[in-house]
């Protein structure tokens, strides 16, 4: 059994893992989890005591197997309960995210089985993110950062990095949502802005905004 605060550490480390696919620094934890560096520091010895990360310092932490497997069931917990909030009790995606944070510390498998069975065994939640089936594999996809494409290329919204209520507000100001076909109509090289077109309509986007949005081309 792990505490909430060190199931919040597990998957903000497997998260930036996947981001940025090397050991992770605490002050990239710290930023993420809106915290101190030295509070950090603590948690990670304390969890590499545990054996669940290893820690080198000035390098940073890797999750180690156990602390891996234990991550990937506080996020398929998470995921699950997004579904499940958005299809059953008609949440919007943008009120999902704290809520989730909540039910995701629940202990039982055999209600996050369950519910993963009652959902139909969702693959993605409604952000885009794949859901880890209940022995921890997690599918793939080919996705490309909208500031990544070029003028003239085109795909399929696939996932949002940025799941916070601004910022989805912000894309269903702009009706831009999970499968949706966006066009890059033109970029601004000096600062990464963009000119993008969803359905019929045209507007320009920051580079900030771009970073945060997954494409399948």
């Amino acid at each position: 059994m792990y505490t909430l605060a060190e199931e919040n550490y597990l998957k903000t480390i497997f998260h930036l893992e996947q981001e940025y696919g090397k050991e992770v620094s605490t002050n990239a934890i710290a930023e993420n989890m809106q915290t101190k560096a030295s509070s950090v520091t603590d948690m990670v010895q304390k969890l590499a005591d545990k054996g669940l990360l290893s820690y080198r310092k000035y390098k940073g932490a890797r999750l180690s197997e156990e602390g891996t497997v234990a991550a990937i069931k506080i996020v398929r917990k998470h995921r699950l309960w997004e579904v499940f909030l958005v299809e059953k009790l008609n949440f919007h995606w943008d009120e999902v995210h704290h809520i989730a944070e909540q039910l995701e510390h629940v202990r039982s498998e055999e209600l996050t089985n369950r519910l993963d069975k009652f959902l139909d065994f969702p693959d993605y939640d409604p952000h885009g993110d794949p859901i880890p089936d209940k022995n921890g594999n997690i599918k793939s996809a080919e996705k490309r950062l909208l500031s990544e494409l070029d003028k003239g290329n085109n795909g399929i919204l696939v996932g949002v990095r940025e799941t916070s209520k601004e910022f989805l507000q912000f894309l269903d100001k702009r009706s831009i949502a999970i499968g949706s076909k966006i066009k890059v109509l033109g970029r601004e090289f000096f600062d990464g802005s963009m000119v993008i077109q969803v359905k019929k309509e045209q507007f320009f986007i920051s580079k900030k905004i771009a970073e945060n949005l997954y494409i399948q081309i």
